[in-house]
């Protein structure tokens, strides 16, 4: 089976001829190991085609995540009129200068057809369209973005957005529901194009940030609007929030996401008895703890606990718990990914 093939078998909940594997996101780490930076691919579509090709072959996750680490632009791209731009870091991805939107008079003001006008954004959407192209055939191409709660929260300012939970929540619902509109936006053009899939972080939405109630009320909504239409295109979705979710395991289904990758915080075993037969799920071996920090033989032992533990019986995808540090030596990359690639099924 080809890697897409058996990666949308777990999607369905189903098992493929191996263990599925991928990395999430992983900007930072293959733009450090390609040799370059964000800035100098921002504005050069077939240096980022090239770089994501090229990285795909070397990595060998089932799914290629274009644009990992621009996410930001998202937001930044109708911030313009208010004075925002962006700041390129030496080690990370690129952030805004400055949050812009602190009441619905401000909300009010935004146009979001301004995301298709920055180009960064124009950038990352001709370098998904190509790497679609070259080897969509074979993996699971995606565009990465926020999900609609971060998103907003980067518009206002996650510190304001935690306390507008409280004090307003309307405006955080009407945020919320205004970035899932611009997601929608945003991807359309892809999934004209053939888009298969969308690739969603949601870190605000942290077990760590909001409780179970905050993640049902403001951050569901958002994310159930966007697969929802997603699905609707058939268009598939991978979801990832941060932080210990095992108290809202239940909340993941109605998100209507394909797979949800859990934090390496999330008992997996626990996961597993919650969503197995429900919906497709990923985990969770620690990105620093393991992947940066233990040797190749740490790694591998990691990944056969995770696996043993909910691995074998479907619908599982091998995971990082997070993005992962750009530092991680390509040694236990590989044998994370080679734990997955020669475990049948």
């Amino acid at each position: 089976m080809k890697p897409k093939e058996v990666i949308l078998k777990a999607f369905e909940g189903g098992k493929g001829d191996r263990i599925p594997v991928t990395l999430f996101g992983a900007g930072m780490w293959s733009i450090k190991d390609y040799g370059t930076t964000f800035e100098a691919l921002a504005h050069d579509p077939q240096k980022m085609t090239d770089m994501c090709v090229a990285e795909a072959a070397r990595i060998r996750s089932d799914v290629i995540y274009v644009g990992s680490g621009f996410n930001n632009f998202h937001a930044s791209a109708l911030g313009k009129a208010f004075g925002v731009g962006m700041k390129y870091r030496e080690m990370g991805a690129p952030d805004m200068t400055t949050h812009f939107i602190n009441s619905e008079e401000d909300l009010a003001k935004l146009d979001i057809t301004d995301v298709h006008k920055e180009p960064v954004v124009q950038t990352v959407l001709e370098a998904t369209r190509r790497v679609q192209k070259k080897i969509g055939d074979t993996y699971l191409v995606t565009m990465t973005c926020w999900g609609p709660f971060t998103l907003a929260a980067r518009f206002c300012g996650e510190e304001q957005f935690m306390k507008a939970t409280f004090k307003k929540p309307a405006f955080v619902e009407k945020m919320v529901d205004f970035c899932a509109d611009l997601l929608i936006h945003l991807y359309e053009p892809l999934v004209k194009d053939g888009l298969e899939c969308i690739s969603i972080a949601d870190p605000t939405a942290s077990g760590d940030l909001i409780n179970k109630k905050q993640m049902e009320r403001f951050a569901v909504p958002g994310l159930k609007k966007l697969t929802g239409w997603a699905k609707s295109k058939g268009v598939h979705s991978i979801l990832h929030i941060c932080g210990n979710t095992s108290d809202r395991l239940d909340l993941f289904p109605p998100t209507g996401a394909s797979t949800i990758f859990f934090d390496q915080k999330v008992d997996i075993a626990k996961a597993k008895e919650a969503l197995h037969g429900k919906m497709s799920f990923g985990g969770n071996v620690a990105p620093v703890h393991v992947l940066l920090n233990q040797d190749a033989a740490g790694v591998e032992k990691a990944c056969r606990e995770v696996i043993e533990v909910a691995g074998k019986d479907g619908g599982f995808i091998l995971v990082p718990g997070c993005d992962i540090p750009p530092t991680i030596p390509y040694e236990n990359l590989r044998k994370f990914h080679d734990v997955a690639l020669e475990w049948k099924l």
